[in-house]
This record gives C-alpha cells, structure tokens and sequence, in this order.
C-alpha cells in the first residue's frame, strides 16, 4: 500500500468514468405462471458462454410484479422506503480486469481529461494494478487476477424504481473485492444482504383484489343493513422471494404479507359503516365478517354498512382496504418485521330509495 490517501473519487469526472460500471436495474423475465396473486417472476445472473458470471442480478419469485415494476403493497409508515441502492458481486478478477481496464483506458484518452481529472484516474489504475490504497481501502496488484475464482469484485446497483436520482446513485464507492464466503467490509453498509433482499421483494410484492362479498350485492337500498365479508378461501398469505445466487455468494429473503383486517369506506358520508370506524377484524378462522343468512334482516351486521341516501342515477364507490401484517425470514436466521402495508379495491353500489323490503 503505498498512500494513505485515495484518489480524487468525488470529481464529476470520475463519476462519468465509471457509470458503466453501475449494475443496471433487474431485468424481468415473466415465466408466465400466474397466481392470482400476482406473477412470479425470475432473473437470474447473467453468464458468457464459458460460464462465468457477468453480475450478480436479483432472482425474484412469488407474487411480485413481473415487468420489473413496483408492486401494488402502500406501506403504512410514510417514512419506510425501499433501498435506492446497493452494493452487489460483479465480476470475477479477470472479467473485471477487463472492463475496467478498457474503462480506464477509454477515459484517458477522453478529450479535457487533464488536470485533477486525469490525476484521478491515474490514480485509479494504480489502485487496481499497483497495489495503491487508501485508509480502509486496500489496493490490489493487477486486479487480483491470481486470484480468479476465489471472490468477485462488488460495485453499486441503482435501484430503478427510486425516482430520486440522488439516492438512487449514492452507492459510488470504486468496486471492492470480497472474498468468497466472506462478507463485505464494514464501511459498505449498502451490500446486500437479506434485510435488503427483504425490503425489495415488499417493494414488488402484489397483493390479491379486494372485493367483498355482499348482501344484498350490488344493488342495496336506503336505511338497509348491507352485510360485508370475505371468506378465507378468497385471500390468504401472500410470499415475495428475493436471492441473489453467484458462486460464492448465495442469499435470499421471503416477505410474507398476512391479512389482519378489512376497512370499509362507503363512498359518501351519507352512510354509516359496522363497527363504526370502518374496520373490521379478522375472525379466528381467517375470515373477515360474517356471511348473511336467512333471517338476520334485523340484525347489526359485525362488519359492513347502512346508506342513509339513494346514490340516484349513479353509484357510490365503496372502498374495501386489507391491512398486511408483513414480516420477513432469510438466509442464515435473519427476519425481522416490515412495515404494515395496505392495498383496496372500489366497487360500485347502487342505492335505491326504498324503505322497506323482504329479505
């Protein structure tokens, strides 16, 4: 190691030397499963044809989203997000010698590329080649190339659902190596790991629809009770998958989303609702309210609503909203839980202005 300090990592120069080097996005390949509660989606790690691992991409199953998008799950914490980036394997040592050598060289032969710029990248190609580090960053001697399968160079992966482009590209620490089996230095607080794996998997999760039954159904009448439910066979607990799988590295974390209660909005505040907040608790078997029955016309339904108002011409918008209990497990123990998340359906009632009727 030949300096305690590092090269010149904070120059816009070198930041567009390197944005090759960022991991793009995951890539989805539906497989065309469907589930009714979403589609399972896969992708794995790109390889040559020799075998060799190109990147570390994110293997995502279960019910997530299979365009790549962000699922459907609202989180009930305003503040919790999803990671904007990370820090994943890359390249084995002679592939990343490779590119990054290519990188380099295209860089110093980029037109304006003097100055501190030029003293930046130099430095760079003396980190890789020369054995030149920096406090918590030690060098390496020609990109570690005897050492070609035993570790991988990680780098940072944007997230491509985060909007800011800030946060989304703050993981810009030069590709480190990690030996197999170990983990990442401590200073890498954004490497992978399942807590991660967990958080991206709730960010693609897809929750089944939300339409309760009802009784009377679509068409209810003023000052009518109108009983809600939903059956345990209609939702259940949902899973989302997520791993990265490499040689040398494999993690993965399953999100697991549990229905815990049902909440009623009618659509008009001309309407009361059973309970009287709205929401209604799951029942000891799973389910959600009660069905109705013959002969409970003059009983208070245990969940659902009363309209006070004919809808007209029209239909009120009732919106029926699930809150998910949602938890995690992962390699090697871990878990923890996640915020609650929340996803509703509408569904149109007419009202009619009758005031009596035989159920």
């Amino acid at each position: 190691m030949r300096s305690a300090r590092g090269p010149f990592v904070g120059t816009t120069a070198l930041t567009l030397t390197f944005s090759a080097l960022i991991l793009a996005g995951p890539a989805y390949a539906g497989t065309g499963l469907g589930t009714g509660k979403g589609d399972e989606s896969q992708q794995s790690a790109g390889s040559d044809n020799t075998g060799i691992y190109a990147a570390a991409k994110i293997q995502y199953s279960g019910s997530v989203t299979k365009d790549g998008s962000t699922g459907n799950v609202t989180s009930s914490d305003v503040n919790w997000t999803p990671p904007p980036c990370w820090y994943a394997p890359y390249l084995g040592s002679k592939d990343f010698k490779k590119k990054m050598s290519e990188e380099i060289e295209q860089a110093k032969n980029t037109p304006g590329m003097g100055g501190t710029a030029g003293t930046a990248i130099g430095q760079v190609q003396q980190h890789y080649e020369d054995d030149y580090g920096w406090t918590d960053h030690p060098g390496y001697k020609d990109y570690n190339v005897d050492k070609d399968g035993e570790g991988m160079f990680w780098a940072g992966v944007e997230n491509p659902n985060e909007p800011d482009v800030l946060k989304r590209s703050a993981c810009n620490e030069l590709p480190f190596w990690v030996e197999n089996g170990d983990t990442p230095p401590p200073q890498y607080e954004e490497a992978i790991k399942p807590e991660i794996l967990a958080a991206l998997a709730y960010q693609h999760m897809t929750l089944p629809d939300t339409k309760v039954t009802l009784a009377p159904a679509a068409t209810t009448k003023v000052n009518l009770p109108t009983w809600a439910w939903l059956d345990k066979a209609v939702f259940d607990e949902v899973q989302a998958t997520a791993a990265i799988n490499v040689p040398g590295f494999n993690i993965q974390a399953t999100t697991t989303a549990k229905p815990v209660a049902l909440k009623l909005e009618p659509g008009t505040d001309d309407a009361q609702t059973y309970p009287a907040s709205g929401a209604c608790t799951i029942n000891a078997d799973g389910s959600i309210g009660e069905p109705y029955a013959k002969g409970k016309s003059d009983e208070t339904p245990p969940c659902g609503l009363k309209y006070l108002r004919s809808s007209g011409d029209g239909t009120y918008k009732l919106r029926a909203t699930i809150t998910w209990d949602i938890s995690w497990t992962g390699t090697g123990g871990a878990g923890g839980d996640l915020p609650d998340g929340t996803f509703g359906n509408e569904q149109a009632v007419t009202v009619q202005e009758i005031q009596a009727v035989n159920r």
